[in-house]
C-alpha cells in the first residue's frame, strides 16, 4: 500500500486563471509554486525549503523538479499557466515564536566579534517583543561558513542571526538555510536581542574583511 501523502505547508497566494488565446494550458499546483518560490526565488537549500513546507527533502526534490519541468514547458511552447490544486495547508508560521541565535563568548555572554570562531551560541525564543527562553547551543569546530553550523541552526528552528563581524560567505550560507543576518552588533547578547525587538538595533551593512583576501571563508 502506498504511503499517504501529507499536506504541504504554503503561504497564501492567488491562483492564476487561463490566458485567453493560449493553445495549451500547463497546470502548476500550489505546492509546486511554493517549491519554486523557496528554491528559485528565495534561494534556499532543499533541506531548508523542505522544512518550510513540512515534507522530506526527497519529497521536496520531486515537487520542485516537476514544477521546473512544467514551467520550462510553458515557456518553450507558449502555453498558459494555471495555478490551482495540490495537497496543501496554509502556513501559520506567523503565530509561532521566533528563534534568534547570537554567537557569544562563554565567559561573559558578550557577542563574539568573529562569528566563525565563536565558542557557542545563545539562542533566544521570542514572542512579539518578549524573550520567552534563553538556551545555549555549542558551536561546531572550524570556521563558521564551512563547519556546517547553518543547517544545525536551521534544524533548531532558528530564523535569525544577530552577529558582530561576519563575511558574505557565511551570510549566503545562512540565507540559503532560511536564516537572516543582522551585522555589526556588540556587547551583551541578551541586550542586543532586546534592542532589536524594540527597533533600536539595525544591520550595519558591513561585512568582515579583517583577515584579508586570503581568508577564503570570510567568517
Amino acid at each position: 500500500m502506498p504511503r499517504p501523502s501529507c499536506p504541504r505547508t504554503i503561504r497564501p497566494c492567488e491562483a492564476n486563471r487561463r490566458r485567453p488565446g493560449a493553445r495549451e494550458t500547463v497546470e502548476i499546483t500550489l505546492d509546486e509554486l511554493e517549491a519554486l518560490r523557496l528554491a528559485d526565488m528565495e534561494g534556499l537549500y532543499q533541506e531548508a525549503a523542505a522544512r518550510r513546507m513540512g515534507v522530506s527533502r526527497q519529497t521536496f526534490g520531486r515537487i520542485v523538479t516537476e514544477a521546473r519541468k512544467k514551467t520550462a514547458r510553458a515557456l518553450v511552447t507558449g502555453a498558459a499557466i494555471e495555478i490551482r490544486g495540490g495537497n496543501v495547508r496554509l502556513s501559520n508560521q506567523g503565530d509561532k515564536p521566533m528563534k534568534i541565535a547570537v554567537p557569544v563568548k562563554t565567559e561573559d555572554r558578550s557577542i563574539d566579534a568573529h562569528f566563525g570562531h565563536c565558542a557557542e551560541y545563545s539562542v533566544f525564543t521570542v514572542d512579539g517583543k518578549t524573550i520567552l527562553e534563553e538556551s545555549v547551543l555549542p558551536s561546531l569546530q572550524g570556521c563558521g561558513c564551512k563547519s556546517g553550523i547553518a543547517p544545525v541552526l536551521a534544524r533548531e528552528g532558528i530564523t535569525m542571526m544577530i552577529a558582530g563581524n561576519i563575511g558574505n560567505g557565511a551570510i549566503n550560507v545562512l540565507a540559503s538555510n532560511g536564516i537572516k543576518t543582522l551585522r555589526g552588533a556588540s556587547g551583551n547578547a541578551r541586550t542586543a536581542v532586546e534592542a532589536w525587538l524594540e527597533g533600536s538595533l539595525s544591520d550595519s551593512g558591513e561585512t568582515c574583511h579583517s583577515h584579508g583576501e586570503d581568508h577564503e571563508c570570510s567568517h
